[in-house]
């Protein structure tokens, strides 16, 4: 459908009453160490520990997303945006990881998906490719990301 773009915190009340989910990319390697990872890991520990299961058991590769419902709050998509935290993020590995959370989504009533510019910090890609590959795999679905940029960056 749409990308929207707001400063903001992404985690704020206001974020959390206007998304169904919240998204973000992760390496596949299970660590949370860095970047806005260790505030999902902080937040939700079991599930940090579900995410590392699903890296040590290879359900979560790059290109593709694992799902995660909080129990007192959102869905938390991990979209697998590096094979390893040394490693760079790859834009094909994002478009997949985008196109995947998109297909789920919309196949479960998801509408609006609020995320950080993901595989554009840590991940060291361009904003504008990445952001250019958000619009591009979400375009055809029902559903809207709005990507939250802290004030002042």
């Amino acid at each position: 459908m749409t990308v929207e773009e707001r400063a903001g915190d992404l985690f704020s009340a206001a974020t959390l009453a206007d998304a169904d989910a919240l998204a973000h990319g992760v390496n596949c390697a299970g660590a949370m160490g860095r970047g806005i990872a260790v505030a999902f890991r902080d937040r939700w520990p079991a599930m940090y520990e579900d995410y590392r299961a699903a890296c040590r058991d290879g359900r979560l590769v790059p290109g593709a997303v694992l799902p995660w419902r909080a129990p007192d709050g959102p869905l938390v998509y991990h979209l697998g945006t590096q094979k390893h935290w040394r490693s760079p993020a790859r834009l094909p590995d994002v478009r997949a990881a985008v196109a995947a959370m998109v297909a789920h989504a919309a196949g479960h009533g998801v509408r609006r998906i609020a995320l950080p510019r993901v595989a554009a910090g840590l991940g060291g890609l361009p904003w504008e490719d990445v952001r250019a590959a958000l619009r591009e795999e979400s375009a055809a679905a029902p559903v809207v990301l709005l990507v939250v940029t802290p004030a002042g960056q």
